[in-house]
């Protein structure tokens, strides 16, 4: 037992993932390798969650398709343009290549930030799956708008999906990769199926009688008692922008810096037309199903066993497992970063737990749009900084990495940048009385890079002049 678990140590202590270097040539991996993680990721556990929230607030059916269509055409081109281009040329992870630009004291916040609110939406994944595992063992867990565990059963549950997650992130991006392969190809047919299933329980029998009896009886238009009418617009800047720290906001550097090509960032598509689209239809059609049969309430479990059965459930307990292993080990390199002397996999660990007892509370599921809506409105100026740093200064003779070179902890341009963007865009959410942050991201974006460029060049100019002075004067 001892030898195991001193191999088992070594083993974690081994595994190099480049968190303050670039990744080397020898360690870039296959478009394959790309293509089953983000599907992994993205057709996962909260997709049960999310197609019920646009049934039950109201979409029309057309808004419903169009939206979905267009918001993760977006989604995927900025993955492609803007997030794997910057991976694949620098290579580093966005907190270190963030430190070279920002100085240590300030991506030390930034990092802190993130690697919380990557625990939180982990803990989200754990509690999506634990939904299934509870109701395979006939333990009845929180329903979508519940905030609190419903037993000390529900909590030993959740204790070990988080354990089962926690392992697999421990060891790094190559089992993280392999374990979202495995899985990813069966777990889209599972949902298609279940959606297809409970279609005549709604009176579809035909692809003609689709639209005219979903729209009466699924996307409606009329939302649910108590909740909010959501639109077409609603439905698009979701789909483009609930991953918006991941594509715009560079999170994924963390994942594409392994990339052999920047097109690479094109695999996204499988897991937005896969995930996005498909499974959330399939999931609105078996909560309109859970409706009619009186379920107002239904949990992620409860929608998927309905659709699938046995398979269904399964399928819930996996999504979130490979949705959770990534976003856990993203969470241990911003943390790993703020505590370099310590071990990546340790740091890893003790996300992984944070994660799982954050999981114990419902209230992470039921608030998970807006935690998501939050995480955006902070990350997406960020992505614009790094950015304009990587591409646009060497062209216009500013100095990259500035924190680096000067050997600066604080680079205010930075930190001005960031502090007017994130306060003009959450200006504009109130001003628009915006139903989640994810419709300030893009604004944040633009903001926080216009603002960016406008004070490095004040910065660099008057450090110019500064130095200058100081030249002319040690010569005279």
């Amino acid at each position: 037992m001892k030898e195991n678990t001193i191999s088992y140590k070594e083993k974690l202590t081994e595994i190099d993932e480049y968190e303050r270097e670039p990744v080397p040539k020898k360690s870039v991996k296959g478009l394959k390798s790309f293509i089953g993680m983000v599907a992994g990721e993205h057709i996962a556990g909260t997709e049960f969650i999310i197609g019920p929230l646009f049934v039950l607030h109201g979409v029309a059916i057309g808004d419903i398709f169009l939206g979905l269509f267009i918001g993760n055409l977006l989604a995927t081109l900025s993955w492609a343009l803007i997030c794997a281009p910057a991976a694949v040329k620098t290579r580093l992870t966005i907190f270190y290549q963030l430190e070279k630009i920002s100085g240590v004291g300030l991506v030390s916040i930034y990092n802190l930030v993130n690697g919380l609110l990557f625990c939180v939406t982990a803990s989200a994944m754990i509690g999506v799956s634990a939904s299934a595992i509870g109701l395979l063992l006939n333990v009845p867990g929180p329903g979508l708008t519940d905030l609190y565990p419903t037993s000390f059963l529900w909590i030993l549950i959740i204790a070990f999906i988080g354990l089962v997650i926690t392992i697999v992130a421990t060891f790094g991006f190559d089992r993280v990769s392999k374990f979202a392969n495995i899985f990813a190809p069966w777990m889209p047919l599972i949902f298609l199926a279940a959606g297809i299933a409970m279609l005549p329980s709604l009176g579809i029998n035909s692809l003609d009688s689709f639209w005219e009896i979903g729209s009466e009886k699924i996307w409606t238009g009329v939302p649910a008692e108590g909740q909010t009418k959501y639109t077409f617009w609603h439905v698009l800047i979701f789909a483009w922008l609930c991953n918006s720290s991941m594509h715009i906001g560079l999170a994924d550097m963390s994942i594409y810096r392994y990339a052999k090509k920047s097109y690479y960032g094109l695999a996204s598509a499988f897991g937005m037309f896969i995930g996005h689209f498909m499974a959330w239809i399939a999931s609105g059609i078996l909560c309109a199903v859970a409706l009619q049969a009186g379920n107002s309430n239904p949990t992620p479990g409860e929608i998927a066993f309905m659709g699938a059965g046995l398979s269904g459930a399964i399928c819930v307990v996996v999504a979130g497992w490979t949705t959770a292993n990534p976003t856990i080990y993203r969470a241990g390199l911003a943390i790993q970063a703020l505590l370099p002397k310590f071990k990546r996999w340790k740091i890893t660990m003790i996300v992984g737990i944070t994660a799982t007892i954050l999981a114990c509370s419902p209230v992470i599921i039921s608030k998970l749009d807006q935690f998501l809506g939050l995480y955006a409105l902070l990350a997406s100026p960020v992505g614009a900084v790094v950015i304009l740093d990587i591409f646009l200064f060497p062209k216009i003779g500013l100095q990259s990495n500035l924190a680096s070179f000067k050997n600066i902890k604080v680079n205010f341009s930075v930190l001005g940048a960031w502090v007017i963007a994130i306060a003009a865009s959450y200006f504009i959410y109130e001003y628009s009385n915006a139903d989640f942050y994810f419709f300030v991201a893009v604004p944040g974006w633009i903001i926080g890079g216009v603002c960016y460029l406008a004070l490095a060049f004040i910065q660099q100019n008057y450090m110019m002049k500064k130095e200058t002075v100081k030249l002319t004067s040690t010569v005279k």
